[in-house]
């Protein structure tokens, strides 16, 4: 019995045991073609173990580089692509560059600083007025939305001048209401339940009517009295 303690590392475990042990059977193979051959079996046999692969762009040359790595690169047959190094598949990508400048928008997000921008290069009053009305009323949403209260125009208007040194005012937004959360719709789903509650009972009570109204006709206006011998 093979215990895993003496088996030789696995290199890639998604494709098991087997698959490692085939690589290693294909490296012992001295004719080229066959050897190309088996190579062949074995990246078809790791698609169908592997299927998540096929949704990455160009998957067969993923399954090349796996095996030229499960083989210790080590592997010398005639693949469809360049025989990939050690150093190139432990590469690291470049680091991300990320943004580094400040900014006094960042409550209010990237995207209404470069708009208060475009507004502050217009030319046009009338369209400059609308962007100014349009940026207002966003920070009223982005306020009532966070503090849960109605703010007030003075407020907006005292920030925005701030913003833009007093470049932009706006003249009319429509009102924002407070966002209140409604319980998780539990207040909904109460008011739903009473009114098919007594929907219920109204046809329960209309039900027990006719069925009493029945009785009585069926009994000659009345209960019958039971004889007892």
């Amino acid at each position: 019995m093979e215990y895993n303690t003496t088996r030789n590392k696995l290199i890639i475990r998604e494709y098991g045991r087997n698959v490692q042990k085939m690589v290693e059977y294909i490296l012992t193979i001295e004719d080229p073609e066959k050897r190309k051959r088996n190579a062949d079996s074995v990246i078809e046999l790791m698609a169908i173990l592997n299927p998540s692969l096929k949704t990455v762009e160009d998957y067969k040359h993923k399954l090349w580089d796996h095996l030229f790595q499960i083989s210790d690169f080590q592997l010398d047959v005639s693949a469809p692509y360049p025989k990939p190094t050690p150093e190139e598949l432990s590469a690291r990508p470049d680091p991300l560059p990320y943004p580094t400048r400040s900014s006094k928008l960042a409550h209010l997000g990237s995207n209404l600083e470069a708009l208060i921008e475009r507004a502050l290069q217009e030319t046009d009053p009338e369209k400059k007025q609308g962007y100014a009305n349009s940026i207002a009323y966003y920070m009223k949403l982005a306020y009532s939305n966070w503090h849960k209260e109605v703010v007030h125009d003075d407020a907006i208007q005292s920030e925005l001048s701030d913003i833009t040194d007093g470049q932009l005012t706006f003249t009319n937004t429509p009102s924002v209401k407070a966002f209140r959360p409604d319980n998780g719709g539990r207040d909904r789903d109460k008011g739903n339940f009473n009114n098919k509650r007594n929907k219920f009972q109204q046809r329960s009570g209309n039900n027990g009517n006719n069925n009493n109204n029945n009785r009585r006709n069926n009994n000659g206006g009345g209960f019958k009295k039971k004889r007892f011998l």
